[in-house]
């Protein structure tokens, strides 16, 4: 039963407001509250590093989970989402491409990294096909997956020094650890261009839950619909493993979380999920910072150590449907 949805909103906005707070001032060294009104020297790690890491981890979580919301709906496929299928994976293997060509100058990476993911989304819609059954679309994603892991493997075995290896490794590992003001000025216009390309999709994924001729009769231009999503999730996608490497789970795990908030209805359920992966790669974002670890655990490693069991779970969920 879906509760009212302004409580639903409010409930999703003061959770992602206390967590941005709580993102400023936790870490490896805490930064109290009243460091922001004194001539504290800590001033300083709260502006070039925390706010940047914590900008980026808000459009990071939107971004995926706006477009794992948009593949789930497009799709009619509760399992879509950008890592899983296997459009991070290529949208990484584009910025390493990027990284051995063109030695990520300027614009090289974010570029490299969104045509890789456009191009994902592209091949997954073309391989899976319209009417596609859930074994062709989990197919047609792993397809893709060991496609772009075969590619990036390949780079790492022809890599000029121990040390590129090592720094590419740790890149696709995924993290928002000492990221910048220049991260956050590449990668937000980006990702807010592909998530509101994905927004203005609503009304053609509401009705495409009455199937292809249904959507059709009711005036959506599938095909049109169809670009639209890939280009946004393109954006979305790219522009997020450009910045942060491969963080997974986010798309996949956020809009199933949501679902019993505010209902089933795909259009209604991209802006919380745009909110909830914020929430969730927050979420995460901080429980890394505090582990007691020598080093900080990546963000990518974490996220793939929730929602690989999240999607165990979904899967067991599923085929007892199914049996």
């Amino acid at each position: 039963m879906t509760v009212p949805r302004p409580v639903a909103y409010a409930a999703l906005a003061l959770l992602l407001l206390a967590l941005v707070g709580l993102s400023l001032i936790v870490g490896r060294a805490f930064v109290p509250w009243s460091a922001w009104w004194s001539a504290d020297p800590r001033w300083a790690i709260i502006v070039e590093l925390r706010l940047p890491r914590t900008l980026l981890g808000v459009a990071i979580g939107a971004g995926l989970g706006l477009a794992g919301a948009a593949l789930q709906g497009y799709t009619r496929n509760p399992l879509a989402d950008p890592g899983v299928l296997g459009v991070s994976s290529m949208a990484a293997l584009g910025a390493v491409l990027a990284l051995y060509y063109a030695a990520a100058a300027g614009w090289a990476l974010p570029a490299a990294a969104m045509a890789g993911a456009a191009a994902g989304v592209g091949l997954l819609l073309l391989l899976a096909g319209r009417g596609s059954t859930l074994v062709t679309f989990i197919l047609a994603g792993a397809v893709l997956n060991i496609v772009a892991s075969a590619g990036v493997a390949l780079a790492l075995s022809l890599a000029p020094s121990p040390w590129a290896v090592g720094e590419i490794v740790d890149w696709l590992m995924g993290s928002l650890q000492d990221r910048s003001a220049a991260e956050v000025r590449l990668a937000l216009p980006l990702i807010a261009g592909g998530g509101a390309l994905l927004l203005t999709t609503a009304r053609g994924l509401d009705a495409l839950t009455l199937g292809d001729s249904g959507a059709a009769s009711l005036g959506i231009a599938l095909g049109r619909l169809r670009v639209v999503i890939a280009v946004g999730v393109g954006l979305v996608t790219g522009a997020s493993v450009a910045v942060a490497g491969v963080i997974g789970f986010v798309g996949l795990v956020t809009p199933h979380l949501l679902r019993p908030w505010f209902g089933p209805r795909p259009g209604a359920l991209l802006l919380p999920s745009a909110l909830g992966g914020a929430v969730v790669v927050l979420a995460a974002d901080i429980l890394v910072r505090l582990l007691p670890a020598a080093g900080e655990v990546k963000l990518g490693v974490a996220m793939a150590a929730i929602g690989g069991p999240f999607f165990l779970v979904l899967l067991l969920t599923m085929r007892r449907r199914l049996a």
